[in-house]
């Protein structure tokens, strides 16, 4: 692995475990092995870094992401396998989602600005395609497109960056039984049936007239 990979790797990792403030360049040196200046060889500033940090992930995100919402309008099956995508790009590397949240808790106009640059280019564009879903009665009529995007966002990476804390949860009140799936792949599981059943209408109404139907 490249030099500046490996600094750009460690440097997501120590961002979300002790946030901006809490890293130091020097730390993530001697993590990659390397000097402090060989790593400011690569990045000038820990702004600098930080900035390539956030520049990468939601550069890598945004390859994945349009393709969760677009499979939308393409039936349940095909939405759900890309969205399992999505998840495991988060659940591989959890600080993936660390690192988001952080962000934009510490430094919310940044993160508004990048997600203005990195997101919002294809978000209208998914809200058109879920807007065609409704007319043809795929997706319920009453789903608020930009407000769902919105929510599956929260949903993938709120779930995986809080996942070590939440997941005490799972132990509550019984024990693991032999052959059942483990608390992340249960957590997982859980996330997907949320999104696809809150976006699409039940098979049988398939066949319902254009317009689609609200929810009672």
């Amino acid at each position: 692995m490249a030099v500046r990979e490996q600094i750009l790797k460690e440097a997501t990792k120590q961002f979300a475990a002790r946030g901006y403030e809490g890293t130091s360049l020097q730390a993530v040196a001697d993590a990659v092995g390397i000097r402090k200046a060989s790593l400011l060889y690569h990045f000038p500033s820990k702004k600098h870094l930080r900035s390539a940090v956030l520049d990468r992930l939601l550069s890598r995100w945004r390859e994945r992401v349009p393709r969760l919402l677009l499979a939308a309008t393409s039936g349940k099956d095909q939405f759900e396998a890309v969205i399992q995508e999505v998840v495991r790009f988060f659940v591989a590397d959890p600080d993936r989602a660390r690192i988001l949240v952080r962000e934009a808790l510490d430094r919310p106009d940044e993160m508004r600005h990048l997600l203005e640059v990195h997101v919002q280019p294809w978000a209208g564009m998914v809200c058109n395609h879920i807007r065609q879903g409704q007319t043809a009665g795929r997706v319920y009529a009453d789903l608020d497109p930009e407000a769902y995007v919105a929510q599956v966002v929260n949903l993938v990476i709120g779930s995986v960056a809080t996942f070590d804390c939440v997941g005490a949860l799972f132990s509550v009140g019984k024990k693991r039984k032999k052959g059942e799936p483990d608390p992340l792949e249960r957590h997982v599981a859980e996330l997907l049936r949320i999104a696809r059943y809150s976006l699409f209408r039940p098979s049988a109404d398939h066949h319902a007239p254009q317009g689609g139907g609200t929810r009672d």
